[in-house]
């Protein structure tokens, strides 16, 4: 019989795990952490097998040998670990490696995303060619481009991301392929003949990747469903929840989970609950809203306001370790298009047993507030309770009754008048202390799209906020500071809705900016929201406060979800979570669960979450948000576009939006569609892009186009596909044309009179 050889050792002595106690609570049968091995491999002076690290490690049993297998691959696939073609394992950060995700773009090339946070590198198109959008993958740092980014290889494919892909499917000259809809993606998929799905050519499919890119060929695919025509009527909303494959069908074991419930709050839901049933709580909501998460009551108290800020108890219904959870974790958020939403659960709950529909029990985890003539919160509470909706009020109804004074509107609603006036008062008051915070207001145009007969669109329209929005607004703020409070107060793990401060390349952009302009955003490389505020106040009714507000808006990072608090910048608060909307966002769940175990009289070290399991759910919820966002503004460029294809050939006023090196962005007055004025159709001229100041200047003219700019615009190409609408320029009504065009009347006019 063959000796079996015994494997070779490196090193002198044996070492401890310093987290070993860590691996022995998670497995029956730990292995060494990610941790110890990394310092085990980065401490040898080269590659090392698997044989070695066995013997490194003191692994001796056939389980042992197994699971150290299973996690070595677990770290080559994260981008920790790389395995050479002799099978030996080094640390990737020894290679110069980077780790990250792709970011695909349009015109081929693309950049990687460092799961560091450093930054980006470049990935030119040859690189792009083995890879998809969202694939992570290890990239090797070769040097700098020819603007000074760095540029890197591709080494290595971490994690295919991309299954399948929505896009057109053309037959040209004997060959099938699918342009897919995403912009970042500038692969075609191959189709084989016995693959098309009985799809005709210009249709929209979904297509199935079978062979992913590599160097010398393109992606395969099938084609496994047939969507339909171009221009069918809600075909972009498909196209939409398959490129961002947004979950829309119901798994069966939550169908056979919600098969159980009924319409009604059970009765035995309601014992040991407090009873708000009397108080006239009321919900305040869009004319269009089906689902109502929250509920509210004020009266006056001597020293200031008593608000009952009611929630729907979702977290009585969707339970841990249920089908329905894992669903809702998985969705993450509701997504919302025009005249549809993908809800983040079934509609017997999210329009059903947790809605709070008027005249109805519902079971709520309401958040009392005492709050002080100066907007302060003086005392909070939580409670489980049950409670019955008094009246559904539309924002427009309120603002009738507390603005407009609508006799009927009084006389219908007369005894909930008066808590809404008070609400009204308390508003006053929270807003006064907002301003004194200094909290940012950014003054923004959000629209609705109005559709007319199938489906079209009949037009665009801007929303406009009256006193009933915010009040809401301030009262939903209110109880997530006081959740955020007593969840800090408890040190359960958490996740908070944190916005970090301006800094970096950014700030100093807008600080040179605003020096161009003679102005000054103080707080120097530190800047406070009230800073922020304080400029937006100083330029009101400047011709260019547009170009400032702008400028200002787009130097904000956006805000996510962190376990780790530092904040919430805009809103100028030291503890913020979202706590009032946990029908459609799953990071208000878990805050609700966190509140309820305190309620339940749970400790710290009891809660099923860590602050590792909070970490992983703000990624994927952070993620789930910019998913949805991007989904829902995909779905609105694409109607947008559709609404202009009948508009070619005329002309509007608009206001430049963005400035690139590639062309000017322009927003049309009262249509709200947004357009490229391509740089080589601004005029007989060279133009540069100077970055600092948003802005194009003319080499020959000295000819300017700022962001915020009037000019005047004429379609003339709309690209259904692309999402994308070429404007051109009309020089005559620019802001420079209408000047020269005064000049030239004035000009007429003293020769008439000669």
């Amino acid at each position: 019989m063959k000796k079996k050889r015994k494997p070779k050792t490196i090193g002198k002595r044996r070492r401890r795990d310093p987290h070993a106690q860590r691996e022995a609570a998670r497995y029956a049968k730990p292995i060494a952490s990610r941790e110890h091995i990394l310092e085990m491999i980065a401490d040898t002076d080269r590659p090392v097998d698997r044989e070695s690290l066995t013997a490194l490690l003191h692994i001796d049993t056939e389980d042992g040998e197994e699971a150290l297998r299973r996690r070595l691959n677990a770290m080559v696939r994260d981008g920790q670990l790389v395995r050479n073609r002799r099978g030996c394992y080094a640390v990737a950060d020894r290679f110069d490696l980077v780790r990250g995700r792709v970011i695909g773009h349009r015109d081929g090339f693309g950049f990687l995303a460092p799961d560091d946070g450093g930054e980006d590198v470049y990935l030119s198109a040859r690189q792009m060619r083995t890879v998809f959008h969202d694939d992570r993958v290890l990239v090797r740092i070769t040097g700098q481009d020819h603007r000074g980014r760095r540029e890197g290889d591709v080494v290595e494919v971490l994690e295919r991301n991309t299954r399948r892909l929505v896009g057109r499917y053309y037959r040209e000259s004997g060959v099938n392929v699918v342009v897919p809809d995403s912009k970042r993606i500038a692969h075609e998929i191959a189709v084989p003949d016995a693959e098309t799905g009985g799809a005709a050519h210009g249709q929209i499919v979904t297509v199935e990747i079978v062979e992913q890119p590599a160097k010398r060929h393109r992606p395969v695919g099938r084609i496994i469903e047939v969507l339909g025509e171009h221009m069918a009527p809600g075909m972009e909303i498909d196209i939409a929840i398959r490129s961002h494959d947004l979950p829309q069908e119901w798994p069966a074991a939550v169908e056979r989970e919600i098969h159980k419930l009924g319409d009604q709050v059970p009765k035995s839901a309601v014992r040991g609950r407090t009873d708000l049933r009397d108080v006239p709580l009321v919900t305040i909501d869009g004319a269009d809203a089906r689902d109502f998460d929250d509920a509210v009551y004020c009266e006056r108290r001597q020293n200031g306001w008593r608000l009952l800020v009611a929630i729907a108890d979702v977290s009585h219904y969707v339970r841990p370790e249920t089908a329905l959870d894992a669903e809702a974790d998985r969705r993450g958020t509701s997504v919302y298009f025009p005249e549809r939403v993908i809800p983040m659960l079934p509609e017997v709950l999210s329009n059903g047993l947790c809605s709070i529909n008027p005249d109805v029990d519902r079971l709520c985890m309401a958040c009392e507030l005492s709050i002080s003539e100066t907007g302060v919160i003086t005392r909070s509470r939580f409670i489980e309770a049950v409670m019955r909706s008094h009246a559904r009020f539309t924002y427009d109804q309120v603002a009738g009754i507390l603005v407009d004074e609508d006799t009927k509107l009084h006389k219908k609603y007369r005894s909930l008048v008066p808590h809404l006036e008070e609400l009204q008062q308390l508003y006053r008051v929270l807003r006064k202390a907002r301003e004194q915070r200094g909290a940012i207001d950014f003054e923004t145009t959000e629209t609705r799209i109005v559709f007319g007969a199938h489906r079209k669109i009949d037009r665009i329209v801007p929303l406009e906020r009256n006193v009933a929005h915010k009040m809401i607004e301030e009262c939903m703020i209110a109880a997530n500071v006081a959740a955020a409070r007593f969840l800090v107060r408890h040190k359960m793990p958490t996740l908070f809705r944190v916005h970090a401060r301006p800094e970096g390349e950014k700030l100093e952009a807008v600080q040179e900016f605003l020096g161009e302009l003679g102005l000054a955003l103080r707080g120097g490389t530190r800047p406070a929201a009230k800073d922020y505020a304080k400029l937006l106040e100083a330029v009101e009714e400047r011709p260019d406060e547009h170009l400032i507000n702008t400028v200002l808006l787009r130097s904000l990072p956006r805000a996510e979800y962190h376990p780790e608090n530092i904040g919430h910048f805009g809103l100028a608060h030291e503890k913020y979570v979202h706590f009032t909307s946990p029908i459609r966002r799953y990071p208000d769940l878990l805050v609700h669960r966190a509140i309820r175990h305190i309620l339940s009289g749970g400790k710290v070290g009891d809660f099923r979450y860590t602050h590792a399991d909070m970490q992983g759910f703000g990624d994927h919820c952070s993620m789930a948000e910019r998913r949805a966002d991007d989904a829902s503004r995909d779905v609105v460029d694409w109607l947008k576009c559709e609404y202009m294809l009948d508009k070619i050939g005329e002309s509007y006023p608009g206001i430049i939006s963005s400035v690139t090196s590639f062309g000017i962005f322009v927003e049309l007055q009262d249509i709200y569609v947004e357009g490229l004025v391509h740089v080589t159709a601004l005029g007989n001229d060279y133009y540069h892009y100077d970055p600092a100041h948003h802005r194009l200047m003319g080499e020959r003219t000295n000819r300017i186009f700022r962001l915020g700019d009037a000019v005047r615009v004429k379609v003339m190409q709309v690209n259904l596909d692309e999402r994308k609408i070429d404007f051109e320029l009309i020089e005559r009504e620019s802001v420079l044309g209408k000047r020269r065009k005064k000049r030239r009347e004035k000009t007429a006019k003293r020769r008439g009179r000669r």
